[in-house]
């Protein structure tokens, strides 16, 4: 990808977030001034109901090139506004940060250094010291480490806000939905697996509240599910409903079999015997192969679907000769 003459690109996702803007960006140009890096802030405004525009606006007129801002009609979610704020990054690596002053631009330098020096596609933050209630760390240290087990990712904070990316990282993925919180995935998915982590300063929220509740965790188990099949059986959904169908049509019509057999075993053998239909392991085998032949025709459906898809030979390059 062509070498862009912006160092860094901040996108910045908010909603309500009105009295830590101007603390945040004044940050942010302190620090990229100070390390002399060019760079460009990113605001998203999913949709806020305060006057968090129009503090985006006086920003715009105080900063002029330096600040770019998007701003929805509505509350579309987080993963919308990185999306959008992908799109519009320009820098030669891209942070993301949360506007709520919890993240420190004082780790731009380095973690910019560990992506140009060390390798990295991407590096996340790790919050090792977080200042946030009980209710909230508890519930996060388990989804870290369920993330971690299933992904074979070694991270211990997949939901920081701050994590700083190669800009052909951003431009690979599509983040929808709820899927922020597995943009590591997303990454390593797409062919990106350098990477890292870095311990990262956390503070207490300053101004407002937490705009994100209990039913996060529950979304965020859906998503890792969701995530999950889609980079291992995305492209190919056949083998995995038609591989569970045809195993449980199998088992099924085999139980139905050995029921029979039994029956008729014992008809021959003049021995004492139930009517079939009598019998509730029967019926649990016919609806075993009921349930397995629709799983096959999901699984042929789903390829049928993808056959159709516009993207089907869509892949990643870096390298050609």
């Amino acid at each position: 990808m062509q070498k862009s003459n912006v160092d860094v690109s901040v996108v910045i996702p908010l909603y309500n977030e009105r009295e830590s803007l101007p603390e945040l960006a004044k940050w942010i140009d302190g620090v990229c001034r100070q390390n002399s890096l060019s760079y460009e802030m990113i605001m998203v405004d999913d949709g806020s109901d305060d006057d968090s525009w129009q503090v985006i606006e006086s920003l715009k007129a105080e900063y002029g090139d330096a600040l770019h801002a998007i701003h929805f009609m509505r509350n579309y979610g987080k993963s919308a506004a990185l999306y959008c704020g992908f799109e519009a990054a320009r820098g030669e690596v891209v942070f993301t940060m949360d506007a709520d002053l919890q993240d420190s631009p004082e780790e731009i330098p380095e973690m910019r250094r560990m992506v140009l020096e060390e390798g990295y596609d991407l590096v996340s933050g790790w919050k090792k010291k977080r200042y946030d209630p009980l209710s909230k760390r508890l519930p996060s240290k388990l989804f870290n480490r369920t993330a971690r087990f299933v992904s074979g990712i070694r991270l211990h904070d997949f939901n920081c806000g701050l994590k700083c990316y190669r800009r052909d990282v951003v431009k690979s993925i599509e983040v929808y939905g709820e899927m922020h919180r597995y943009i590591p995935i997303l990454a390593k998915n797409a062919g990106f697996k350098r990477i890292g982590e870095k311990v990262v300063h956390h503070q207490a929220r300053k101004y407002g509240v937490s705009k994100f509740g209990m039913e996060r965790m529950v979304k965020g188990f859906l998503d890792l599910i969701t995530v999950t099949f889609l980079s291992r059986f995305g492209r190919s959904p056949m083998y995995f409903f038609g591989s569970l169908g045809t195993l449980m049509f199998l088992l099924g019509g085999g139980t139905t079999l050995w029921v029979i057999a039994q029956k008729i075993y014992k008809q021959v053998c003049a021995l004492p015997l139930r009517a079939v239909t009598d019998q509730p392991l029967f019926y649990i085998a016919i609806f075993a192969m009921v349930v397995g032949t629709q799983l096959f025709l999901a699984g042929f459906l789903g390829e049928l679907i993808n056959r159709s898809s516009s993207d089907r030979n869509n892949y990643l390059t870096d390298k050609k000769l």
